[in-house]
């Protein structure tokens, strides 16, 4: 099992961020900008992985850790 890093505040600013790059995916894909959208897409996965997971492999490399705030 792999320790939680990502908390509070940190989490929740990870969430927004993947629901505002959704938009911008849906968005983007709407005018037909596929690199735009695809890349917003990814980004919102990620974030959202993040958000859900407690876990960031960045803030764990860079030896992160935003739990106790």
């Amino acid at each position: 099992m792999v320790d939680s890093n990502v908390g509070g505040r940190d989490r929740l600013l990870r969430a927004i961020g993947a629901v505002v790059l959704s938009v911008v995916a849906v968005g983007a894909f709407k005018r037909g900008q596929r690199s735009r959208g695809l890349l917003a897409a990814l980004g919102a996965l990620g974030l959202g992985f993040n958000a859900t997971t407690c876990f960031c492999g960045l803030n764990e490399a860079l030896g992160l850790d935003t739990t106790s705030e």
